[in-house]
């Protein structure tokens, strides 16, 4: 099984919810899945497999998760694979979700029993037809590049007043710009923030500064324990969660000196702690969903480093993961960005230019995250790993992600 989230964002760059898309089988092994077979599952939505497995507290607060389900997976008892609140979930589906009364009379239990609706790839000229399945949803998606939005805000303003419209394949930050300047969509999805460019030359901050030496310090093959305690002593977010964590890890707590914490911790264990927590500063002034990429990128880097035959490079590829969104985190050109924190050859190759050997990870993350399953399966095989070691390397990273965040589940 694949599975990932794609996040959709509102008019201000922030999360307001996350689609969840899913696929069973190795598409290049299964070629019917690359049809509607994509989402066979008769008796279970993948979708939901990958929340339950998760928990929502891993993917949302307040946030809305979309679901994928297909014209077969609808009819499946979602009751007993959803335990949670009901509101929370939207099913997806498309225009194989035929407006006839079968599928209306579904889609009138589900949203009687409290779950949301949505659909997507529905052209213009079948809106009429599929009216009475539009009278039900709650969000319809619509490709920007294929709608004259001010026309569609129009007619669903007059004829569904209540549907929330969802803007898709808005790839640039300038269709973004455009689009939210020009309003109509409540939501937005695209690889625009994904894959962030900043062409801004602004000069990072004090703060950012100590935080980059930091990281280049932790970052030298062999680096001094005491230099790296005396900066962290400079900040005081960073004395207390180092603490605070080494505090929680060792049998006689009152650990209260950054120095002790360091030598508790290691130089192993304190790189790892120093490059996560100042990412998560350097984040501190951006939109969540920088940092909440970053810190899965990175996890997931280094989980699939033995799929790439790279396990022992697995901490190199954790901070190019890391440091695939320092463009965004510190507003400058990725060039720059990575000037600043002397990244090794390989991580700047695969970064600037998708070069050298850890390139190909970065590629896979990114076609991953975008749910390029046939992609995906392609390169699986040619490697001839298992889908399951992509899933539980990414259900990996979601969890660390969570419990960095959040404290480990009981």
């Amino acid at each position: 099984m694949l599975g990932t989230l794609i996040p959709l964002f509102d008019g201000k760059t922030q999360v307001k919810a996350y689609s969840v898309f899913a696929q069973k089988y190795n598409s290049w092994l299964n070629p019917s899945m690359l049809g509607t077979g994509s989402l066979d599952g008769a008796g279970t939505v993948l979708g939901i497999e990958l929340v339950e497995s998760m928990g929502m507290r891993t993917l949302t607060d307040d946030k809305t998760v979309f679901v994928e389900v297909s014209n077969v997976s609808l009819f499946s008892d979602i009751d007993e694979q959803f335990r949670e609140p009901h509101d929370k979930l939207v099913l997806l589906f498309d225009y194989n979700v035929v407006p006839e009364e079968l599928y209306v009379n579904r889609l009138r239990e589900l949203k009687a029993s409290g779950y949301k609706l949505a659909i997507r790839k529905l052209a213009v000229k079948q809106f009429e037809e599929y009216k009475p399945v539009l009278n039900l949803v709650d969000y319809v998606f619509l490709d920007h590049k294929k709608i004259d939005i001010s026309k569609a805000k129009i007619y669903f303003e007059k004829v569904y007043p209540n549907v929330s419209l969802v803007a898709v394949n808005v790839n640039t930050q300038e269709d973004y710009d455009v689009l939210t300047s020009g309003g109509g969509y409540n939501l937005y999805e695209g690889k625009f923030f994904r894959l962030p460019v900043v062409d801004t030359d602004k000069d990072v901050s004090p703060m950012k500064a100590t935080y980059i030496e930091l990281l280049n310090i932790v970052n030298d093959p062999d680096f001094d324990l005491d230099k790296a305690a005396s900066v962290i002593e400079h900040d005081t977010a960073l004395v207390i969660s180092l603490l605070a964590m080494v505090n929680r890890m060792t049998v006689n707590s009152g650990i209260s000196t950054v120095g002790h914490a360091a030598a508790m911790l290691g130089q192993k264990e304190l790189k790892r702690w120093i490059n996560t927590a100042v990412t998560k500063e350097l984040c501190a002034d951006k939109p969540g969903e920088i940092t909440r990429i970053s810190l899965i990128r990175a996890r997931f880097a280094e989980m699939l480093a033995p799929v790439f035959g790279l396990a022992a490079s697995s901490s190199e590829l954790f901070l190019m993961g890391l440091f695939s969104v320092l463009d965004a985190m510190l507003d400058k050109p990725m060039k720059e960005a990575l000037d600043l924190v002397k990244v090794s050859k390989d991580i700047s190759g695969a970064l600037l230019d998708d070069t050298g050997k850890y390139a190909p990870v970065l590629d896979f993350i990114n076609a991953y995250e975008n749910a390029n399953w046939s992609e995906v399966s392609r390169q699986l095989i040619l490697k001839n790993a298992e889908d399951s070691a992509v899933y539980d390397a990414y259900t990996d990273a979601l969890r660390w992600f969570r419990d960095l965040f959040y404290g480990k589940e009981k």
